[in-house]
């Protein structure tokens, strides 16, 4: 191996890619990022709402998330090094986890409470108190525009909801990206833009390089397919379709932009809201504006894409329609603007919505996977757990028969990454939807 050769490539510059090539460019590896886009961050992650909570329904979930945080208050310390751009800054709005029968949050609150996860449980009367500017009465099951139910009007109020002051969201996740790129260069790290990967070298059972769309190959003992919706396509590359118990696949999500009146002010009272009431989440952004999200109810029908360089970016009326209006329901003094504003983009969704961070049936390739719509928050510890993970497994350990336990730097919770298993069984606690 020359010295230009890699110990590693990285297949991604979203905020996870950077982030595992940061930290393995901590620990003393040759890393190369590769991305088909022109700068780190520019695809999915560029999209994100960059929201940062808790309210998962899993245990290594929420540890993961509550970990997860603690590297984005520690952000500048964490880099060690500084961003001619500036730095991305993590917005402590707070999370409100709408309560509702059967819901969500009676997942959430034992998993906070065995943690020590610091939170408030509203009732119904302090939801109203607390967050006049929302309708706190129930309006579910989730509905589209054109069923009759959907304006019937509300009799019974919300059971409350579970606040948390400590979660918010990032100010701009693909800035975000560009300083983990400026830290992971700091540590000699490399990176490759507009550069698409378009065979993975084999031999023997292991991978040893890739071959890109100018030709050229680059040998290295290690991959990391971090591709985001481009993941099924690199593993298929690498031979690995029907090798996974758990697959990937690109679904093509809006998010939509309304502008909030000025009597709101929701960019500074509001907060990020899970509304699984009505199917939509929420959270303010800078200029008085409101971003809102579908959390994919049965009603709502997934586009599933089959070719991630080819989908539809056009907002859809009908989309536009469900979730704008849902939005308008829980916060009555919003106003429906006339104009259509949004982001149309791609998640890699794995089978079960949890992601995978993993090695694979062919040596030396790993893949951290299934990660778009939820995991933004998670990219400094999900980088962390896989550069452990892989030092362990090229070390020698057997993660399939002893799925390693990897312990957060912060809370010191410990992470067991069986969990994110390629081979696992579909977890039924999964909430099997997104919430930024």
């Amino acid at each position: 191996m020359s010295q230009q050769d890699p110990d590693v490539v990285i297949i991604g510059a979203g905020v996870i890619g950077a982030a595992a090539a940061y930290e393995m460019a901590s620990r003393g590896w040759r890393t190369l990022s590769l991305d088909a886009l022109p700068a780190a961050g520019f695809g999915s992650t560029s999209a994100s709402c960059a929201i940062v909570r808790f309210t998962y329904s899993t245990y290594n979930g929420v540890a993961m998330a509550w970990e997860g945080l603690h590297y984005w208050t520690d952000w500048p310390a964490y880099l060690q090094t500084t961003d001619e751009r500036g730095l991305a800054s993590l917005v402590q709005c707070g999370t409100l986890l709408l309560k509702q029968p059967g819901g969500h949050h009676l997942k959430v609150k034992p998993l906070f409470d065995e943690m020590g996860i610091p939170y408030e449980d509203w009732d119904a009367d302090q939801l109203r108190t607390r967050m006049p500017a929302l309708d706190p009465r129930m309006m579910g099951p989730p509905k589209r525009v054109d069923d009759e139910a959907f304006w019937a009007e509300p009799s019974q109020p919300l059971p409350g909801a579970i606040w948390t002051s400590e979660s918010g969201y990032v100010s701009d996740p693909q800035l975000a990206s560009h300083n983990l790129q400026r830290a992971a260069e700091a540590k000699g790290a490399r990176f490759r833009f507009s550069t698409k990967v378009v065979a993975v070298v084999r031999s023997n059972g292991r991978v040893t390089g890739l071959t890109l769309d100018d030709g050229s190959t680059v040998s290295a003992p290690v991959v990391v397919n971090v591709a985001g919706p481009h993941s099924a396509v690199i593993n298929s590359l690498a031979g690995l379709e029907g090798t996974m118990k758990i697959g990937t696949r690109p679904l093509r999500h809006e998010v939509h932009h309304v502008a909030a009146t000025p009597a709101l002010d929701f960019e500074h009272t509001g907060c990020h809201v899970s509304d699984g009431d009505t199917g939509v989440y929420f959270r303010p952004e800078v200029g008085n504006s409101i971003l809102v999200g579908s959390e994919d109810p049965e009603c709502d029908t997934r586009d599933w894409v089959d070719d991630p360089d080819d989908f539809d970016r056009t907002i859809t009326p009908s989309q536009w329609e469900a979730q704008v209006l849902r939005l308008a329901r829980r916060i009555p003094d919003l106003g429906v603007p006339n104009e259509r504003r949004g982001v149309v983009d791609l998640y890699d969704v794995a089978d079960d919505w949890i992601p995978i961070y993993d090695r694979t049936d062919l040596d030396g390739f790993y893949v951290a996977i299934g990660t778009s719509g939820n995991q933004f928050k998670n990219a400094g510890v999900a980088g962390h757990c896989m550069a452990e993970l892989i030092e362990a497994v090229e070390g020698g350990h057997d993660h399939d028969a002893d799925p390693l336990v990897v312990k957060g730097r912060y809370t010191g919770l410990e992470l067991d990454l069986g969990s994110f298993s390629r081979n696992r069984a579909i977890n039924p606690d999964s909430s099997f939807s997104v919430n930024g």
